[in-house]
């Protein structure tokens, strides 16, 4: 029985493992505690029988992957009727397969209705790729070329950020405990009232006034205000330094990329344009600025150094430092620099030495800008502060408003200071940024009288009362310093008020000292405490965000307006010049210069490309015209005093060479020069028909002089030609009779020309011969009848002496006094040798020219050295050897023209006109005329034009 009661049990068992296929591992029986109902059932035959439990070892396969089975242990089974065979785990099985079918059916229902909507949502949004390019191309390729996970590692961590994060386990813990003490029926509030301390501490908590607990709230408030505060700059100043390490990150090339100006920048442009057109601030020009007016030393500078976030401007102890306007453009950029309008160089305003600089630089145009006995002027001065977390706004430093006129000072110095700041303020569209000094009563405020009358209602005025530290300190009643806050102190108006500190007193204190003193004051002052002051109206950096604030609002209602007025002074200068100059370009001084500039180029050009044979035949003759007189009076007339044809050769030699070793190539040189100064002139003042334009004249005449006064020769010049001229002068041998004939007619030339000008001058010493007079009824002088009488009676000595030399002895100078005397007529010894110099000259060069005469035909006789001849034509030869010296002279100063001087003329004349480019001052004077300044002005209003319409575009977009 019991062998039938195991078989039994083991065909069980098989069946049940042979029908679970797929299930690894150990078989569900040994899962199963009661195989059926029926095995427990009490009243079943074999119930009674106790039945060991059975180890059998079956392998049944999966029908998946055939693999057998773990072993598994039979569980003791009592076999009996089985009325239900429905298993728990198979209910479970079906459950879950229902549920997977609901799983399935909703994802794709809620997979359908997710995309239908998202469709909708998707055709909702507006079409926004048209703007796109409003965004900078860089932006779109900025993870190209920032290395965003270096810049993940250098952001401060969740803990780091986290620790600034007040500690609100804590502040939850004190208010449980805290409202666990005030709430009735608590456990603290049973362990309080548990003592006699506790209630009598919860008797003295109850006395505490309301009015206490007020201020406990109000001082708890302002803590945890200034506290955020705290915090917030603390993020902020991280979030600065983080925009400048992404604007810094530019190694892979984005510097390389031009990127759009700012608005700030464009706004800037269109102001320095306009300053430039109208130096004296034209009352039409209602662009907004923030003018910063205040009296002298209140704090003006320092209010524009905090905004600016530097020590910028030049500082004195008490005495002027603001001598003109200061117009300062404020712009955010990665780095903190500054730059003047009319420079490239930029000062690094996180360095000191830069720093100084820059206020040496400022101090210096200052002075420049001021002209002779005046302390201030109207000149503006442009400079533009680039920083991170700068403020966009064009600030106006004026000059600070005195009371009293001091020594040293002009005498209208506080009239001009009035004028510079009302003209500035005067603008309906300028901010007014009014300054205070929070030290000094306020009775003793000039500025504020001249605010209110300029701006009566304070709708563009904003007041910002400086030195509060001190003001605390100094003033008995601090309801003063509210009084002021809240404009019942002085008679104006003003949009807002403020109230800053700017540093203790100390120059050398830096930006960060001095924020840091101005939050620790505000922080620990009770007009804050005591609700006397706001917390927005204190501090520089609210100052700024109001100032720029309200600048910008400014700026959009009143730019288009401008741009309109403008728009009508271009039509009304188009139609003018129209009128005028109907066949004329708009040429500005500019384009004028420009134009001018490339007609003396072509001129100096065309100065290169004169022919040899010109600059030679010019040379030579200014030459000869230079030296003429010398060789004449002082080596021909000399030698010719002489009896023999060696002594005079000898007596040429030896002048000649005192000649060239001192004087003639001095003189070469200078006539060299000359002759190229006179052929750059005619160049450069030659008309050239109808295309001549006057207006080029004085500008033309101008750089002539200045590159002529540039030019020098050049020094060793001289010593070639020294060396050339002496070998020419020491040559006597004439080749042909050609040259001789030359050399003939060469010396009657000279000896014309000089014969001519010695009768002009006895005409003009003895007066018109009777022809003359009776032609044209003049009469003699009394002295020139004492010398025509003179003349008459040497004329008579040397008939008698025709070999008569030079000089007159004294026995015969008193003999031709006697004689005239013996005629009635007195005369001076002076005189008769005066007089005797030119009646011999005369003699003597008539003498020559018919001694030249017979020469014509000397030339054999010059071959044969003048052997067996009577003539002799040693004087022919000198005048060979002087035309000689000329021609070789003459070409080479001519090839050291062409070659050397022309070029450095050139390149002096390209010098001038690069000079003058530069100097508007000088193209001002230099360029003038109704046409010219037509034409500048009209350049300047379709500048300012479209400067302004660029500007009001960007404005729009940027609004967008």
């Amino acid at each position: 029985m019991w062998r039938s009661s195991a078989r039994a049990a083991c065909v069980v068992c098989q069946h049940l493992a042979n029908g679970t296929y797929g299930v690894r591992g150990k078989s569900p029986l040994q899962k199963l505690h009661l195989v059926s109902r029926s095995i427990h059932h009490s009243r079943h035959p074999l119930s009674r029988f106790q039945r060991l439990p059975l180890r059998i070892s079956t392998q049944p396969f999966s029908a998946l992957n055939h693999l057998p089975l773990r072993s598994s242990k039979l569980l003791l089974v009592k076999h009996g009727s089985q009325p239900h065979r429905t298993f728990w785990l198979a209910r479970v099985a079906s459950r879950l397969l229902k549920l997977r079918y609901l799983v399935l059916g909703s994802a794709v229902g809620g997979g359908y209705t997710a995309k239908k909507t998202y469709d909708q949502w998707k055709e909702m949004v507006p079409d926004l790729t048209e703007y796109k390019w409003i965004i900078p191309d860089f932006i779109w390729e900025l993870d190209e070329y920032v290395d965003f996970e270096k810049l993940t590692k250098a952001l401060p961590d969740s803990e780091d950020l986290a620790k600034l994060l007040p500690d609100f386990d804590k502040i939850g813990e004190s208010l449980r405990s805290l409202s666990g003490f005030l709430t009735p029926g608590s456990p603290g509030d049973t362990a309080f009232r548990a003592t006699e301390q506790g209630c009598e501490a919860e008797k003295q908590y109850k006395k505490v006034s309301d009015k206490e607990k007020v201020d406990q709230l109000q001082e708890e408030l302002l803590r945890t205000q200034l506290k955020y505060q705290r915090m917030l700059e603390r993020l902020e100043k991280e979030n600065k330094e983080l925009r400048k390490i992404v604007l810094q990150k530019d190694d892979k090339g984005i510097h390389q990329r031009k990127l759009k100006k700012s608005l700030i920048d464009m706004y800037s442009e269109v102001l320095d344009t306009l300053s430039d057109y109208d130096a004296s601030y034209n009352t039409h020009d209602h662009l907004p600025r923030v003018v910063v007016v205040g009296d002298q030393s209140a704090g003006k500078t320092s209010v524009l150094e905090m905004i600016a976030q530097a020590r910028i401007f030049p500082r004195g102890s008490g005495e002027m430092m603001t001598r003109s306007p200061v117009k300062v453009t404020l712009s955010e950029g990665p780095h903190h620099v500054a730059m003047f309008k009319d420079s490239s160089r930029e000062f690094d305003l996180t360095k000191e030495e830069d720093l100084a600089a820059l206020r040496n630089e400022i101090e210096i145009r200052m002075r420049k800008s001021v002209s002779d006995g005046c302390t201030v002027s109207t000149e503006t001065i442009s400079l533009s502060v680039k920083g991170p977390g700068l403020q966009r706004m064009v600030l106006v430093d004026l000059p600070g408003v005195i009371s009293t006129v001091t020594s040293g000072m002009a005498p209208d110095t506080k009239e001009t200071i009035f004028s510079i700041s009302k003209a500035y303020m005067q603008n309906p569209n300028a901010i007014i940024l009014c300054i205070q000094d929070g030290s000094v009563d306020a009775e003793r405020s000039i500025v504020t009288d001249m605010v209110s009358q300029m701006d009566p209602q304070g709708k563009r005025t904003i007041f910002v009362l400086t030195k509060v530290d001190l003001a605390e300190k100094n003033v008995a009643s601090p309801s003063r310093i509210q009084q002021i806050i809240e404009g019942k102190l002085f008679p104006m108006k003003a949009l807002g008020y403020f109230a800053v500190v700017t540093g203790k007193g100390n120059s050398c204190e830096s930006i960060e000292s001095i924020k840091e003193y101005e939050e620790e004051f505000f922080q620990n002052s009770k007009l804050l405490k005591n609700c006397m002051l706001k917390a927005h109206q204190v501090t520089t950096r609210n100052l700024s965000l109001a100032v720029s604030d309200c600048f910008w609002k400014m700026v959009r209602e009143s730019v288009e307006q401008q741009a309109d007025a403008f728009k009508a002074t271009r039509f009304n200068l188009e139609t003018e010049w129209k009128n005028n100059y109907p066949r004329l370009r708009e040429l500005d001084r500019n384009e004028l210069f420009e134009k001018a500039k490339n007609e003396i180029l072509d001129e100096v050009i065309s100065l290169s490309q004169v022919t040899p044979k010109h600059w030679e035949e010019i040379l030579q003759k200014t030459l000869w015209d230079r030296v003429s007189t010398h060789v004449i009076e002082n080596i021909y007339l000399p030698a010719a005093q002489t009896t023999n044809s060696g002594t005079f050769n000898t007596t040429v030699d030896i002048k000649l060479k005192q000649w060239t070793d001192k004087q003639l190539p001095n003189k070469a040189v200078e006539v060299a020069w000359e002759t190229l100064q006179e052929e750059f002139a005619r160049f450069m003042t030659e008309e050239k028909g109808q295309e001549h334009d006057d207006i080029f004249d004085k500008l033309k005449q101008a750089v002539k002089d200045e590159s002529i006064k540039r030019h020098k020769w050049n020094e060793r010049a001289e010593d070639s030609l020294r060396v050339i001229q002496h070998n020419a002068l020491e040559d006597r041998s004439i080749s042909d009779k050609q040259q001789w004939d030359a050399a003939i007619q060469f010396m009657e030339e000279t000896l014309h020309s000089r014969l001519k000008d010695t009768e002009s001058v006895i005409e003009d010493m003895v007066g018109p011969d009777w022809k003359k007079r009776w032609l044209y009824w003049v009469g003699r002088t009394k002295e020139q009848t004492i010398r025509n009488e003179t003349k008459n009676e040497l004329e008579k000595m040397i008939k008698c002496n025709e070999e008569h030399p030079a000089y007159l002895a004294n026995d015969e100078v008193t003999t031709v006094r006697k004689n005239l005397e013996a005629r009635g007529v007195a005369v001076d010894p002076c005189l008769i040798k005066d007089t005797w110099h030119q009646v011999y000259r005369r003699h003597f060069l008539k003498k020559a020219l018919g001694h030249c005469n017979l020469c014509r035909r000397g030339f054999y006789y010059y071959q044969r050295h003048f052997v067996d001849s009577e003539l002799e034509c040693n004087d022919v030869v000198l005048f060979w050897r002087i035309q000689r010296m000329l021609g070789i002279t003459a070409n080479t100063l001519r090839q050291q023209l062409t070659n050397t001087e022309v070029r450095r003329l050139e390149k002096n004349v390209k010098e001038v006109l690069e000079d003058f480019a530069e100097d508007c001052e000088k193209k001002m004077k230099l360029l003038t005329g109704k046409r010219v300044q037509l034409a500048e002005d009209l350049k300047k209003v379709r500048e300012i034009q479209e400067k302004l319409e660029v500007f009001i575009e960007a404005l729009h977009q940027e609004e967008k």
